[in-house]
Formats: C-alpha cells, structure tokens, sequence
C-alpha cells in the first residue's frame, strides 16, 4: 500500500481484492450461505454480506473494481504556499491560540488551496514535507528581537576577549529546586492516572547557581554552588551579591585563570559591591546577555538536564533533595559532552584563539 505516498492501494492490490469478489460473486449465484463463503475466502462476514447487497442490485459488474482512487494531492508548489501561510502563525489565519493542529491545517488548505483533504491525509502530507508533533519553544513577549541581534555582539566580543588573553568564558545562571519534583510521561492503564505522592507541606526549597566554563581547545567544566533557604522570618531566600562574588572566586582558583562571565540583568549581578570588586580584579570580566534572551545561555540546558532526571522522583526528605542534586549535577560534571552540547543548543560557537 502506497500510504506513505499519500494512500491507497496499488495496482496488484486492487487486482487482488477483485479476484476475491468476483469469486464470491460466483458462490452468490451457486446460493452458498454467508458464514461459508467468508471462512473459506477469509475474509469478514460483514464484507461478504455487504459485496452481496451490491450483486443484488447490480450482478457481477459491481463487484468489479472502480479503479484508483481520485484523492486530491498537494504539489510541491502548492506546500510553499502552505508552509508560508503556516510560517504565518495561527493567530493570522484567526486562531485564538499559537497552537497548528492537523484540523486546523485542514481549514488553512481548505481556505488557501481550494482542497478537501481528511485529517489523516493531512498528517500523512506533513510528515512526507518534514513536519512533526512537538512542544514549541517559549520566547517573552517583551524580547526584542532586534536587541538581541545587537546585543549578541556583546557576547562575541565576550568570547573575543577570551580568546585574546586565554581566559575562560563562564555562563552563569541559577534555579530553585522544591520538594515537589517536576512531572513526566509514564505508562500507565487506560482510564487510570498514575499518582506520585509528594510532601505536600514542605516548603524547603534549594537554590543552585551553576558555571558553564568554555576555553577553546580545553574540556568544558561545570562549577555549582547550592543554596539551602532558611525557613526562618526575614531569611534571606536568594543569592546575594557576596555569594556570586565568592562563586567567581571559586572557579578563579579551580580554572587557574583569567574568566569572562556572562550572565544575564538580574539586579544582584549589577550590585555596585559586585562592579567595585570587578575593577579592582583584573582576572575577572564581565558581560551581560540581552534582555529576556534564556536560550543564550547554557546553564539553562543543565537545569534541564537535572529537571529531567530528577522527573517523578518523590523526596521523603530536603536530604534526598540534596542528594538527588548533587548526584545529578557530578553526572553533568564527568562528562563534558554534555556542557558542550548545552553551548551548541544555545547557538553560540567558541573560536580557537588566532596566533599573533
């Protein structure tokens, strides 16, 4: 069957299927019963008895095959026009939400094409073209994408400027963990939902700031600092702007070097404490990302990488939350693949630097 080219049967196919009707249509006329003649040809008693209704009413002739199917298709030219309407957004086609469903390409095809394709035909038409089912990335709305555009020359001349004095480039980002773990995909029984029992009054919270080390020809390193918040009244319940002070120190010491830092506007990263400490130290320099830009920065895919293992896991304890995460994040640091293929997911390359 030819349905990855858009459905149905070949020649030899429809043959086939004939040949079983006609010699159904033969038993019809020797008056043998219904059971018996679909055991023997094998096939359905409901498709005997319905080829049966059509020899009554038009002998032989109607069990013979119509031919192919006339199904309209879609052209290359014409899936330009459509992927360019789709390019549009569903808002611009009337759609109250950002989301293309197969019903609602069915209606574009319908308005831009002047086709009538069923659902299935249009699944099957945008998996032949490259399409697939997946979850969209999310982007502010105040992001201005010119701005980053711009502003992503800061992060190069960040980069430049690593490569010049042989320092590291250091992304840096930080994240809450709670006792309620983040939720993913399962098997269970239909018409049943799995259940995770969680602490549900806890509300011990641990908070990580992470490194993301590049230098170009060197194996990437991962430096992380978590944070256990105090439940007491007045406690503070986030980095100040002496714990990413003594952060930088730390990888400082460890990448035996000068760094670069990037991270993003964050108000305790623009302390004047924190900008009085960088001028007084010339091993350290700092960059800032645009605004409302995440996905230049790295250190988000490592949250991602914890968040997914750490997915359906039921914490007895702020303990095993600890554990859990500091297991997690040694697994990122003894393999260094995996902070680069965070780099690579941002975008972003680092130039080996240039001999003078």
């Amino acid at each position: 069957m030819r349905y990855a080219e858009g459905g149905g049967l070949t020649a030899e196919r429809r043959a086939f299927r004939e040949k079983i009707r006609l010699r159904a249509g033969e038993r019809f006329t020797a008056g043998e019963k219904t059971a018996v003649i679909a055991k023997d040809l094998r096939v359905s008693v409901r498709s005997v008895e319905r080829w049966r209704r059509a020899w009554r009413e038009g002998g032989m002739e109607a069990l013979r095959s119509a031919g192919p199917a006339n199904s309209p298709t879609v052209t290359d030219a014409q899936f330009s026009v459509l992927e360019e309407e789709l390019g549009k957004g569903p808002s611009a086609h009337g759609f109250d939400d950002e989301r293309w469903t197969l019903g609602r390409v069915q209606t574009v095809i319908r308005r831009c094409l002047r086709l009538s394709l069923s659902v299935a035909t249009v699944w099957r038409l945008l998996k032949r073209h490259g399409w697939s089912w997946q979850a969209p990335a999310r982007r502010a709305l105040e992001r201005d994408e010119h701005a980053v555009e711009v502003e992503e020359g800061g992060v190069a001349e960040g980069k430049s400027l690593a490569a010049a004095h042989g320092a590291w480039i250091v992304f840096e980002d930080e994240s809450g963990f709670s006792m309620t773990p983040p939720r993913a995909r399962t098997w269970g029984r239909r018409g049943h939902t799995p259940v995770i029992r969680v602490r549900g009054r806890s509300r011990r919270r641990t908070s990580v700031a992470a490194l993301c080390c590049y230098k170009p020809d060197v194996e990437s390193r991962l430096i992380h600092r978590p944070r256990n918040h105090l439940l007491l009244k007045g406690a503070r319940k986030s980095f100040s702007w002496q714990d990413y002070r003594d952060l930088l120190v730390r990888a400082h010491i460890q990448l035996s070097g000068p760094i670069v830092v990037v991270w993003d506007n964050l108000n305790t990263h623009l302390a004047a404490g924190l900008k009085r400490y960088e001028a007084e130290h010339d091993w350290l320099t700092t960059v800032r990302l645009p605004p409302y830009a995440p996905d230049l920065n790295p250190v988000e895919a490592v949250w991602s990488l914890v968040r997914r293992a750490m997915a359906n896991t039921a914490f007895d304890t702020p303990d095993d939350l600890d554990r859990v995460l500091r297991r997690e994040l040694r697994r990122i640091q003894l393999r260094p693949h995996l902070i680069d293929g965070c780099l690579t997911a941002t975008g972003l390359t680092l130039a080996s630097p240039t001999p003078p």
